[in-house]
């Protein structure tokens, strides 16, 4: 199945090279260069991943990032100029699954690709198949590792393929402490480095979301240590 890539920057040339590069790599995709007409193309089409770039005039890539994280779980990942943490914190914390400074290495930008589709899509199969679709249920949340959704009293939680793959690997092991470096490792998917606080970052979305749905931010710190969800 070829994925569909939404590619969002109000730079034509730099859409058309990001497209060059996907397509050269299998990938069917859809350009825009705002976020109206973005908007109009997700609600057109079927796209399994978006790349936004922040600083576009009108609707910037943040509001876009929140406009379609309202409803939509797809992966994302943002281009920015700027590289101070607060920018990629500020990101993250819109519902960006990855943060990509520009000028930007177009294999890597490949490579941040593949890994956010893989980690998306082939974790949902792998999970279905090694877990025969058992449901976690922690009071009132029900996750279900077949369909890679969660709810709260029967009401879907809008939560994006990270935060579900943090929320499952702390729910399937309850009252064990994992480290950041851990979670990273087994939910990226990557190698950890130093001073990487991209795990804190979905972690505080994630909690707020839990907070929100079942008045329990369900996820303890460690401190020193790490975080776990109490057995």
């Amino acid at each position: 199945m070829n994925r569909r890539i939404l590619i969002v920057d109000d730079d034509k040339e730099i859409a058309g090279l990001i497209e060059i590069y996907l397509r050269n790599e299998g990938y069917d995709t859809g350009k825009a260069h705002n976020g109206k007409e973005a908007l109009a193309k997700l609600g057109e089409d079927d796209f399994h991943l978006a790349i936004l770039d922040v600083m576009m005039p009108g609707m910037d890539g943040l509001e876009l990032c929140r406009k379609i994280r309202e409803d939509n779980p797809m992966p994302i990942l943002m281009l920015s100029a700027k590289a101070e943490d607060m920018d990629k914190i500020l990101g993250l914390m819109t519902g960006a699954d990855d943060y990509m400074i520009k000028p930007f290495n177009p294999l890597e930008l490949i490579a941040r690709v593949k890994a956010l589709l893989r980690r998306t899509y082939q974790l949902q199969t792998e999970t279905a198949s090694r877990d025969g679709g058992d449901k976690i249920r922690i009071g009132a949340l029900t996750i279900d590792k077949t369909t890679h959704t969660a709810e709260a009293d029967g009401k879907p939680l809008h939560l994006t393929s990270t935060e579900f793959g943090i929320l499952l690997l702390l729910a399937s092991h309850r009252g064990r402490v994992f480290k950041a470096e851990e979670i990273f490792q087994q939910v990226w998917r990557e190698k950890y480095f130093d001073s990487n606080n991209t795990v804190m970052v979905h972690i505080s979305n994630l909690r707020d979301k839990l907070e929100h749905e079942i008045g329990d931010k369900l996820i303890a710190t460690v401190w020193g240590v790490g975080y776990k969800i109490d057995g």
